[in-house]
Order: C-alpha cells, then structure tokens, then sequence
C-alpha cells in the first residue's frame, strides 16, 4: 500500500503545471512542459495479507529426550532343558538393570555372561568370546579389570530356578558398545571370577559348557 501511494505522489508531481515560477524558477517555460510515463498501479491486499502468520518462523524443534528409557529382551533357549528370560532396562545414560530368570538349572552357582555376537546359527557356541570391546581380562563384575560382558554369577535354587537383578554400568543399550543385538549365555558350571587360577580362569572364568543362550533384542517401552 505505501509503495502504491509514493508512487502515485511521484507522478503528482512530474506532471505538475510548470506556470508556477515561483516553485520552479529554473525551468525553461518555453520548453513543454515534463510528464512522468510512470503508470501507478493499483494494489489490492486482503486485510489477511496484512496479518503476520503465526507460521511464518519455524517453531524450534523440540530437544532429545536424553532421560528416555529404554528396554530390551532376550529368551534363552538351547539344547537342554534349560531355559529363560532376561529383561534390561536403562534410564538415559545411567546403568542397566538386568533382570534374570532361568529355569532348569542343577542347584547352585552358574555362569552368566553377555557375548559378542547374536548368532545361535551353531547354537550357542557362534555366539563368540564373553563381550570385551575394551580387551582386557576376564574379572568380576565389581572388578576395574573385567570383560563388559562379565556377569558374574547366578544361583539356582534346589528346584532349578535361578533369579536375579543386576545393576551394571557396562551394559548399555545404545552405542558402539551396546549390547542389543548380542547374546546373553548361562553356563554349566561356576564362575571363578578370574581368580581361580585355572588355564581358563582369565578368559572365560573357567564355566564350563553353555547351556542356554538368547538375543538381545530392543522392546518398547
């Protein structure tokens, strides 16, 4: 609308009568008098067109939600009768909690690690070494030096069910070192943490033969 009305006083005062000597002492009366070819045109805005849209900016993203839970799932299974479930639930970046229920154990302590890989295409042996993306020895959970994977041990009760609830900052359930998609194994015998000195006690704890293993699988919330 104002670039309408100034053009419009433009030509106003090109085509203005040249006689008033008093308002243009300069000009050459003999000559014609000046007129602008400048042509206004007419605008037509809409009293909407005048209204800033609410939309005109962006509205900012909303942040990640860096507190988000995340949970996941893996079903042991294997060749005996010896089966079960692992929960793992994290806060953000805090540790995971790792719940643990198997069935079908003998009575006592059992090995239970993460390993590297979520492959049971030869059962539970393609599953590879414990998971020890920082390649240091084999230790106890509480340990500096351990395998990230490095569980310690369940206890099966005299009917064979073994429970237990593991807080551990090493699991994670996103990143580089995360353990979704790799396997969780329960093993036939005790682990000696790293400190039985046995050939096998720094590598795998000296647990024996794997009984079940499962996939770790992301599930909602």
């Amino acid at each position: 609308m104002e670039a309408a009305l100034a053009a419009m006083t433009a030509h106003t005062i090109l085509s203005f009568n040249p006689s008033h000597s008093l308002l243009f002492p300069l000009l050459n009366l003999n000559n014609p008098p000046l007129h602008s070819s400048f042509h206004a045109v007419s605008l037509k805005l809409s009293p909407q067109s005048l209204i800033l849209s609410s939309t005109a900016s962006a509205a900012p993203k909303p942040l990640t939600d860096v507190a988000a839970t995340k949970k996941a799932v893996a079903v042991l299974k294997g060749n005996s009768k010896v089966e079960g479930v692992v929960t793992l639930t994290q806060e953000g970046d805090g540790p995971t909690t790792v719940n643990v229920r198997v069935t079908g154990l003998a009575p006592g302590l059992h090995g239970f690690h993460l390993h590297e890989f979520g492959d049971t295409t030869n059962g539970c042996m393609s599953t590879g070494s414990h998971f020890n993306p920082n390649k240091r020895t084999h230790g106890a959970p509480g340990d500096e030096i351990r395998h990230a994977g490095d569980l310690g041990n369940i206890v099966a009760s005299a009917n064979g069910v073994a429970e237990a609830k593991i807080v551990d900052k090493q699991i994670r359930l996103s990143g580089s070192n995360s353990a979704v998609g790799r396997a969780f194994v329960v093993h036939e015998l005790e682990d000696d943490l790293g400190k039985g000195g046995q050939e096998l006690s720094l590598t795998t704890g000296n647990a024996g033969g794997r009984l079940a293993c499962g996939v770790v699988g992301l599930t909602p919330v």
